[in-house]
């Protein structure tokens, strides 16, 4: 079965194996360390990473199913046989994966903070490569573009910004609460979101509805409650998409409860590298003095 395949447009395993001159169990072990495949009971099953990369099922004798691979996987492995880079997902995999362009993907990345637009394609961040990306150029156009794990589509914040793009977009309440912190929980139950600013938001303080009407008046896109793009539940007051700032406002410092809310949510912000504009009462009276002056900070403008 496996050897009549090794002429045709796909290869079994074994016939894989073969090909590259090592034995079937090598060759089932790399797959399963480079996330394609997944052992189940007496079977092997596809991974999603192993569906991206071309892997199908086929039916065998009395009724045994088993997987072939397309050429092009036997061309990836063969004279690489320890680098498994070659086996990175690119933006146009991914987006692939979840029914997405490739250029909606890169402008999804960029939003959750993993890559940059840079002068020509597209460049890694600090975040990025904590992610397992890796920088790659093209050897045709010189251009830059950033290659990802499999393990990448089944990051959750990932996920969520891929659902939110397509409009699937579940109910997370339950997951939100069953995640957040118990000063978080008392936070929202204490302040909750009823304040309606001028672009609709509902927000919870009159300082934030402050904030908020600012940046509309001003023209800065900007999102209310953002989920911070990390595996911790940590929501920002305000997220602006252009230059990646966070706005945080602290008005609460003589609450011990809220200082040490406010002292962790600092140490994400710190720990992943992100930009946040903090913010006081004292500024807030003052925002047409303030806010211009700090957002020009991280490049973005304000008339």
């Amino acid at each position: 079965m496996s050897d009549k395949l090794e002429n045709g447009k796909e290869l079994s395993t074994s016939a894989l194996a073969k090909a590259l001159g090592k034995s079937s169990q090598v060759l089932f072990q790399q797959l399963v360390e480079m996330g394609l495949i997944v052992r189940n009971a007496n079977n092997w099953d596809l991974t999603s990473a192993g569906k991206l990369k071309g892997g199908i099922y086929r039916q065998g004798d009395k009724y045994v199913k088993y997987i072939v691979w397309p050429q092009a996987l036997k061309s990836e492995l063969d004279g690489s046989r320890s680098d498994t880079s070659k086996l990175l997902l690119t933006a146009t995999a991914i987006g692939k994966h979840f029914e997405i362009s490739a250029t909606r993907t890169n402008s999804i990345l960029s939003e959750l903070g993993w890559i940059k637009k840079g002068l020509k394609g597209w460049l890694i961040t600090e975040l990025g490569k904590r992610l397992g990306g890796v920088q790659s150029e093209a050897k045709d156009s010189g251009v830059p573009y950033v290659r990802w794990p499999e393990s990448i589509i089944g990051n959750r914040t990932l996920v969520n910004s891929m659902n939110e793009a397509k409009g699937n977009i579940p109910d997370t309440s339950q997951d939100q609460t069953r995640h957040a912190s118990k000063d978080d929980i008392e936070f929202r139950e204490k302040f909750p979101a009823k304040l309606r600013a001028t672009d609709v938001h509902l927000v919870r303080s009159k300082a934030e509805l402050l904030i908020d009407n600012w940046l509309y008046v001003s023209e800065v896109t900007h999102a209310y409650e953002r989920k911070l793009p990390v595996e911790e539940e940590v929501y920002s007051d305000f997220y602006i998409p252009t230059g990646k700032v966070y706005i945080e406002y602290w008005g609460l410092d003589d609450d011990p409860k809220y200082s040490f809310r406010k002292e962790e949510k600092l140490k994400i912000y710190k720990k992943y590298d992100f930009h946040v504009i903090e913010l006081t009462e004292k500024e807030v009276q003052n925002l047409d003095d303030t806010l211009p002056r700090l957002l020009l900070k991280h490049g973005i403008k304000t008339e």
